[in-house]
């Protein structure tokens, strides 16, 4: 099993914990971004995990993305290899099979921000700062951020955030739909365990599926997701979940997941 320093994780019911570990802002490397990503792909095959909860350790930083030192001598073979660990490690979290939560305790800057949009959901505590300040140095959002940002908030905000480096707080993230949730500080990671826990409700056979149709509305034409919506729905009556979940609901029952 995959461990890492700068990523904690422990399993509470069927819900994952990731809390990022790197003080003082929790900040990624390359290590802990190739952890990452093989954490999320170890969760995968773990069939008694339905979500996931990122967040970030301590009271100030979600996470400040990257460490500009890293980028500070201009290399260009280490600037490729670190868009490449960012890319990498957080498409597999977008295609994580279940449902990803980040947690959102603080500021999330930069990368800090891009692992957030490649959740699904996004709880963040009132006193949270959110950012893509990447082209105020000369760099762009290379981990997701000019594709997810405009997916989930539009090509407006998008560009207030990315092209004139607007900085947002919790309140403005709610209104544009950045954030789906804001509570106070302090209760971020309550609230975001306490939605990962309606999640295990659910078929996680259905929920996996619903999920790709969902994300696949950002590329493929109606004329395709339709018929795919379809498709995916008799394929579920190969699920030993779909018959157990129509069986619970008769016998006015709690259903018993497989999630097979």
């Amino acid at each position: 099993m995959t461990t890492h320093p700068a990523i904690l994780k422990h399993i509470v019911g069927h819900t994952a914990i990731l809390t990022l570990n790197n003080p003082p802002a929790n900040t990624w490397t390359a290590d802990s971004l190739q952890a990452l990503k093989h954490i999320v792909l170890e969760l995968n095959q773990n069939k008694d995990v339905y979500a996931l909860v990122i967040t970030g350790q301590g009271d100030k930083f979600f996470s400040a993305g990257a460490d500009l030192n890293l980028f500070a001598d201009g290399d260009k073979d280490n600037a490729a290899s670190m868009a490449t660990h960012f890319g990498e490690a957080f498409e597999a979290l977008s295609a994580f099979r279940g449902v990803s939560i980040a947690a959102i305790n603080g500021y999330a800057m930069g990368g800090g921000l891009e692992v957030a949009l490649a959740c699904d959901l996004r709880i963040a505590e009132a006193q949270a700062q959110l950012a893509l300040p990447e082209a105020s140095v000369g760099l762009l959002p290379c981990a997701g951020g000019t594709q997810n940002l405009t997916a989930i908030v539009g090509e407006g905000w998008a560009k207030r955030m990315i092209l004139c480096g607007e900085r947002i707080d919790a309140a403005k993230a709610e209104k544009i739909g950045l954030v789906e949730e804001v509570v106070e500080q302090g209760h971020v990671l309550d609230a975001a365990v306490a939605l990962a826990a309606k999640v295990a409700k659910q078929s996680p056979s259905s929920v996996s599926v619903c999920k790709t149709l969902i994300q696949a509305g950002r590329t493929m034409p109606r004329t395709r997701a339709l018929p795919l919506e379809r498709e995916l729905f008799v394929g579920l009556f190969n699920t030993e979940d779909q018959a157990e979940g129509v069986k619970a609901f008769l016998q006015k029952r709690a259903p018993n997941w497989k999630n097979c």
